[in-house]
């Protein structure tokens, strides 16, 4: 599903170029549950950002289901991250000023997706994330395990291909913690291919495969 060869991602000023990544090469099949782990400052977002089509690598090749990203037009990405990719942030991302609704909503709107169509995708999403009754409240009346459910299941509502997950249980406690990711390990046994980045032992272990970064390599 995933290939990446040689990725490099570095910043330069006049003199020196400070690299995130080095020399990344990886596979990730369709299917898998990967667990990324490493120190702070490692690359572990960066590597995201870039299976995200978020960010760009300075150098190197990305396949995606065998389309080279990295030759693609902006636009063309856009669209690839769109239909293939739900994205669940530490810091949830939720749009204030609409409701839990309309924030799971939003990604079928980009999609063009028609209003009855529309209407029982979210309500479906709603139902089996147990949150039909909050679905006219603001992210604001929320708590964080709250948020962060919304947060994924806005990811997920376009049935993206791949998950890519940045520390979704950061800000929860341990018992919404384990609730994300014993939803994460049924989404993956349903065939969502997922990354997710993490500092926990505990939550690495339910991927299937555990990549270590440091230093912006693969250890």
């Amino acid at each position: 599903m995933i290939d990446l060869k040689d990725i490099f991602k570095y910043y330069t000023n006049k003199y020196h170029k400070t690299y995130v990544l080095q020399d990344i090469n990886l596979q990730i099949e369709k299917g898998e549950f990967i667990s990324v782990m490493g120190p702070s400052g490692a690359g572990k977002s960066t590597l995201l950002n870039i299976l995200g089509m978020i960010d760009d690598p300075n150098d190197g090749e990305y396949y995606f289901k065998e389309e080279p990203v990295h030759r693609l037009s902006e636009k063309k990405k856009t669209n690839l991250h769109k239909h293939e990719i739900g994205f669940v942030f530490q810091s949830y991302h939720l749009i204030d000023e609409l409701t839990v609704y309309e924030n799971i909503e939003t990604p079928l709107l980009y999609q063009k997706i028609k209003g009855s169509e529309r209407k029982a995708m979210v309500a479906d999403i709603l139902d089996r994330f147990n949150v039909v009754a909050k679905k006219d409240l603001f992210p604001n009346q929320l708590s964080g395990g709250q948020q962060q459910l919304v947060g994924i299941a806005r990811a997920i509502v376009a049935k993206p291909s791949l998950l890519l997950a940045d520390e979704p249980t950061g800000n929860l406690n341990s018992e919404q913690g384990k609730e994300i990711m014993e939803l994460f390990k049924k989404l993956n046994d349903d065939g969502t291919t997922i990354v997710q980045v993490t500092h926990s032992e505990e939550k690495a272990e339910y991927g299937n495969r555990i990549i270590n970064l440091l230093d912006g390599r693969v250890v």
